[in-house]
């Protein structure tokens, strides 16, 4: 007698695909709420319309403030699916490397706004924003031994990182 399975049973599914199981999806939140903790702990200190801030001199590549937020939305959003894609593969030593540097480019990632717009420290945020970038691109290259997607999710990441440090640069050198 042939057994008969109904496809779309709970355990099947997530037998086609594991990443639907209740530990990946805890995994993804927990993702996302480090993610929004790292922007809300910005978002309560930068605020572009700060005396401080219009007073300085600014390159003339500076971007309109209106462009900060929906550009950090899209950014958070990768990197916190770029770590549960690294999450979601088999465990070993890469995956748990690429976590770890995900946590600290996280980490230099929270304490930029703090620093800058905070406690209006250019040179310390400068400072914080190159170890961000290479600790950002350390854990791309890492992903991208553990999952080649999770990797490509993070270059408009490693742009944006890129381009804000050349603007943290400019202000530095107009405002000594």
């Amino acid at each position: 007698m042939q057994e008969q399975y109904n496809l779309d049973s709970p355990s099947l599914t997530t037998l086609k695909n594991p990443s639907l199981r209740t530990e990946s999806l805890v995994a993804l939140g927990t993702f996302g709420a480090l993610t929004a903790g790292s922007a809300l702990l910005g978002a309560g200190v930068s605020n572009s319309g700060q005396l401080w801030y219009r007073r300085l001199r600014k390159p003339g590549f500076t971007p309109p403030s209106w462009v900060f937020g929906p550009t950090w939305t899209v950014l958070y959003g990768l990197m916190s699916f770029s770590a549960w894609r690294v999450w979601n593969r088999p465990a070993g030593p890469k995956r748990s490397w690429a976590l770890a540097l995900w946590g600290l480019q996280l980490g230099f990632n929270a304490l930029w706004s703090p620093l800058f717009f905070g406690k209006h420290r250019t040179r310390a945020a400068l400072a914080d924003i190159a170890a961000l970038g290479v600790s950002l691109a350390a854990y791309t290259a890492v992903a991208g031994k553990v999952d080649r997607g999770a990797a490509w999710m993070m270059a408009p990441y490693l742009g944006w990182v890129g381009f804000a440090s050349a603007l943290n640069e400019e202000i530095v050198r107009l405002n000594p």
